[in-house]
């Protein structure tokens, strides 16, 4: 397929630079496939929507304060965003660096007077291996010193503000290890997690470590030469049997996110079943990909030519897709991470 089948034209008022006042605020547009009918709701409306047995299964990755701000020995300034730790070694990350000139082995960068790292490779595609020194737990200094990484579309609209480092961050977020937030999760609040509970829709948790993969648009004409980097994740024995649970009895599996998607569909299409496991997962879902796990997905609206707009394609139909952006621009949804919400059924 084309990738021009995967643009749209977006007015730029409708790109949300600043999350809705309360999470469950933002709307919800609820597509159904076998009828392609759309409806207009708030997110809030959830627990009148779903029905009793199904199971929402969540991302629990947590946002690093991920940026980090510094200074090379020649005076020059230089961002360095984190990408990914060696196991075992806190002080080593993969990286990757924006600078004005090329950074090279050797080479320093001072972010405080206690806090340095030291460039010890190049490893292809932007990225970095850094040897950090510092006194202390790493998480403290990324405490201080760290900055959100908020997607660029937002960055390009506004500065960092205080409220971003809870704002972009699910409620549930207890495993930190991503650049970016599961941004369909973003959307529940505390109190809403356990009113469908009460009413007999329950939920799992995977964790999926988001990388900056995520922000990449495909740039091939052609989707399918498009490829995914790698993300670490994890399904523990709980969510596998929770899964396992709702479908014995006849629930519907509902993926939050293509993040969970994709780790759900990796493992079944790996095991052939949804069972504990970890690992890195690198599905590339697109038109012709065979669902095995999930029933219904609830999302966000996706930038043109994107990844997740492509799974989300993938699971509704190209065609529905595209008429449902469309209805979503006509009536003024917000689009991508802070924007308004899409629940696929």
């Amino acid at each position: 397929m084309e990738r021009k089948e995967f643009l749209y034209d977006l007015p730029a008022s409708l790109i949300a630079a600043n999350p809705a006042p309360e999470r469950s605020d933002s709307r919800l547009m609820v597509v159904e496939r076998l009828c392609s009918r759309i409806s207009h709701h708030r997110f809030s409306d959830l627990a009148s929507i779903l029905r009793a047995g199904d199971l929402l299964v969540l991302n629990d990755t947590q946002v690093l304060p991920a940026r980090l701000k510094g200074t090379k020995d020649t005076g020059g300034a230089v961002e360095v965003l984190l990408v990914e730790s060696f196991p075992n070694f806190p002080e080593l990350w993969i990286v990757l660096i924006e600078a004005s000139k090329k950074t090279w082995p050797g080479s320093r960068i001072t972010f405080s007077g206690s806090v340095s790292a030291e460039v010890i490779g190049v490893m292809g595609k932007g990225r970095y291996g850094l040897k950090f020194r510092y006194p202390g737990e790493f998480a403290d200094v990324l405490a201080e010193l760290g900055e959100t990484p908020l997607p660029p579309y937002i960055e390009r609209q506004r500065e960092l503000q205080f409220n971003d480092r809870e704002r972009y961050q699910t409620v549930y977020a207890r495993n930190p290890g991503s650049v970016a937030a599961p941004t369909a999760g973003l959307h529940f609040t505390s109190q809403m997690l356990e009113t469908l509970s009460s009413m007999g829709i329950k939920s799992a948790f995977l964790t999926l470590h988001v990388g900056p993969g995520t922000f990449r648009a495909v740039r091939h004409n052609v989707i399918e030469s498009h490829h995914m980097e790698g993300e670490w994740y994890k399904v523990d024995p709980i969510a596998a049997g929770r899964v396992a649970c709702a479908r014995k009895r006849g629930g519907r599996v509902i993926a939050v996110g293509s993040t969970s998607t994709r780790t759900l569909e990796w493992v079944a299409q790996k095991l052939g079943r949804i069972a504990p496991d970890e690992g890195i997962a690198r599905l590339y879902i697109y038109p012709g990909h065979r669902f095995r796990a999930i029933d219904g997905l609830i999302t966000n609206f996706h930038l043109p030519g994107s990844t997740p707009l492509i799974l989300v394609a993938a699971f509704a139909g190209l065609d529905l897709i595209r008429r449902a952006y469309a209805e979503a621009i006509k009536q003024q949804y917000r689009f991508y991470s802070y924007g308004d919400a899409m629940l696929i059924v």
